[in-house]
């Protein structure tokens, strides 16, 4: 017998193969589009008027740039532009990663696909679709404000090409560097939160469009433009306005800055996928040995580093933490209270209001407090298995709100003392301390209360549904109602504090704050140990609804 010889394999060539790959994937991404359309018709139309609405947004755009050719604001406008839609293709794949399936290149490690001619495939298919349209649109109404002449004109159809390839490789190559984050639950939280991040960003705008009001606002945003200009890919669409006086050096430069900024985000983009295509995932690699030393290291504090307490409270305080930190829901309800709390001051020194608007910050950690036990879901059926008397029922309810406080009690602190010193209200920071102190502890009181009494499912299949069907009036009796109540119980501290203003006698409203603390603390604690009894007696009433 003889062994026959082995087939010979050549390898393909680089420049056929990157063309054929090319064309397919510009046919995959076609294909795609037209399968998810023909998934319903409800989609179908829901797409099809996305699309009208954004175009006609692009167009009312573009048309507004064009109309201010010739004015003086038209170069930062331009510019603004520019970086605006640079910022937005490199957040996009952070939000928007799940909904594209051609953002995971990790889908194609198994194809004899070499990274180089992957990444041309990759950007010419990027080029297909709404977003491109849509910058497109904005970047030639963005030039054409700023285009002065024959030569301008012929360097705006190169700007306009260079910063849409810049804007489409930065975001393929934010989506290839975060490719293991964003296919992974911590991805999948950082989606939940997308909606905080959009409201927060919203409001921010905001602060810095009214700032920008009147004509001392359009002076700072023209200064603004002089830095911006030199960003790219604004420096693409300067280069025109530079080319149109006459500044041809300058506009080669800045033509060059966003040719180099285009090779390294291409050159990024290249590594990563390269890294991708030949590194194992966390699947493949096994625990470090030094990982259960570390958690015994870590046992008896929280994620937060802190030592504590003994017993069930400690125990209960480390599962919240934790909870806090990796299950989504919990995290997304925690950063939003954190965020918009301290949105809210900053808006208050914005447009110089005043410090009581601190107390939002007390309130949005205080709810935080309401439903404790839909969270846990069908799981806290081993929360009622360990709860024997009622001194575990309170130390159940005690570690939970002592969890809540260890965050809210430092954060109310540091927020409201910012406010007090940048509006000049120092003050007013001992008595507006008090009474978000003695807020947050009503709030505990009646969160702990609200649980037990009216506890409420939460759907899992739905992660941006906060109750399950029918339970509606159940979400309004804890937010609203338990909201109310913590305020009305804070009387007997806000009574003081305005009967010592009605009266002249400020020297005394310092002793608001150690009342406040004082009472916040005992109605809390008092209020745990009131609900701790009916907690235990209602057991299994809790489990029946929150399994839902």
């Amino acid at each position: 017998m003889t062994a026959a010889a082995p087939p010979s394999v050549s390898p393909p060539a680089t420049g056929s193969a990157g063309g054929s790959v090319t064309g397919v994937f510009v046919r995959l991404k076609l294909s795609l589009m037209r399968n998810g359309l023909r998934q319903s018709r409800g989609r179908t139309v829901g797409w099809c008027i996305g699309v009208g609405l954004t175009m006609l947004y692009a167009l009312a755009n573009g048309a507004g740039m064009i109309a201010l050719r010739g004015n003086h604001y038209a170069p930062a406008v331009s510019v603004t532009v520019a970086v605006v839609l640079g910022v937005g293709w490199a957040v996009m794949p952070l939000f928007f990663f799940g909904g594209d399936d051609t953002l995971d290149p990790t889908r194609l490690a198994m194809l004899p696909l070499r990274p180089r001619p992957l990444l041309t495939a990759l950007l010419t298919s990027s080029l297909v679709g709404v977003g491109p349209l849509f910058t497109l649109l904005l970047a030639a109404g963005a030039v054409t404000a700023v285009a002065h002449g024959p030569a301008a004109v012929v360097v705006s159809a190169l700007s306009v090409a260079l910063l849409l390839v810049l804007c489409v490789a930065l975001s393929r190559a934010i989506a290839a560097a975060n490719t293991r984050l964003l296919t992974s639950r911590r991805g999948r939280d950082l989606a939940l939160l997308s909606g905080l991040f959009v409201a927060v960003g919203a409001q921010l705008v905001n602060l810095g469009l009214s700032s920008l009001s009147g004509t001392d606002g359009l002076h700072r945003a023209t200064s603004a433009a002089s830095v911006l200009r030199w960003i790219p890919p604004a420096t693409a669409v300067d280069a025109v306005r530079s080319t149109g006086r006459g500044a041809y050096g300058l506009a080669a430069v800045q033509l060059a800055v966003t040719v180099a900024a285009t090779a390294l985000v291409l050159r990024w983009w290249h590594r990563s996928l390269f890294r991708l295509m030949v590194s194992p995932d966390a699947s493949t690699i096994a625990a470090a040995p030094e990982a259960s030393g570390g958690r015994d290291r870590s046992a008896g504090r929280s994620p937060l580093g802190l030592r504590l307490p003994s017993g069930r409270t400690g125990t209960v305080m480390q599962r919240q933490f934790r909870y806090m930190w990796r299950d989504p829901r919990a995290k997304a309800a925690l950063a939003t209270g954190l965020a918009v709390g301290l949105l809210l001051p900053l808006v208050a020194v914005v447009q110089h209001g005043t410090v009581y608007q601190c107390l939002w910050a007390a309130g949005l950690l205080g709810i935080q407090m309401y439903n404790q036990f839909g969270l846990d879901g069908s799981a806290f059926w081993t929360v009622m298995a360990t709860i024997a008397d009622r001194r575990d029922a309170e130390a159940e309810l005690r570690g939970r709100a002592l969890a809540i406080a260890v965050i809210a009690v430092p954060y109310v602190t540091v927020v409201t003392t910012g406010a007090a010193v940048l509006l000049g209200q120092a003050d007013a920071l001992a008595e507006t301390l008090g009474l978000s102190f003695a807020f947050t502890g009503a709030l505990v009181a009646t969160g702990g209360f609200a649980s037990v009494r009216y506890p409420y499912a939460v759907p899992r299949d739905n992660p941006f549904s906060n109750a399950a069907p029918g339970q509606s009036g159940l979400v309004m009796i804890n937010v609203f109602g338990g909201t109310l109540t913590g305020a009305a119980l804070c009387l007997p501290v806000l009574g003081p504090v305005v009967a010592l203003h009605l009266t002249g006698h400020h020297g005394l409203l310092w002793l608001a704050l150690p009342v406040g603390a004082l009472y916040g603390a005992a109605l809390a604690a008092l209020a745990l140990r009131f609900t701790a009894p009916r907690l235990l007696d209602r057991l299994p009433e809790i489990l029946a609804t929150v399994r839902k």
